[in-house]
């Protein structure tokens, strides 16, 4: 059984948020690092960087919160695509999460884009997980 790089790249960092963590270490692959970029675009986190320990390495993203209380950023996800039931909607079917305030991550064969991006670009993907504020 593998792992879902991008479901795990989007659950750490909320997570961590929830214990208001600073930092969260997520594990390196081409995808996370590909992936990475899009929190950072859309607000969800800042400053990456890349952390090593020997010979493994880390990206590690700044987590974002708001406020004087620090409310994390990414504040509600929920899982769409799962293991057992992948969906694959067309570009025109990728939903619009919570009126646009929340995004949608699609690993399409053209990258992994935003929803925006990939509705603009007109290229359809798996749905794995809706994120929103």
């Amino acid at each position: 059984m593998g792992n879902d790089t991008i479901d795990n790249m989007i659950t750490a960092p909320r997570n961590a948020g929830s214990s208001k963590a600073e930092t969260v270490r997520i594990p390196y692959t081409n995808t996370t690092i590909s992936t990475g970029r899009i929190p950072v675009e859309e607000g969800f986190s800042e400053n990456p960087r890349e952390h090593r320990e020997g010979t493994n390495r880390f990206p590690v993203p700044t987590l974002g919160y708001r406020g004087r209380v620090r409310k994390p950023r990414i504040t509600t996800s929920r899982r769409i695509s799962k293991p057992g039931l992948r969906i694959y909607p067309n570009s025109k079917d990728i939903p619009r999460v919570s009126g646009g305030t929340g995004t949608v991550i699609p690993p399409t064969p053209g990258g992994t884009t935003t929803d925006r991006e990939a509705r603009q670009k007109r290229i359809g993907g798996e749905v794995p997980r809706y994120v929103w504020r």
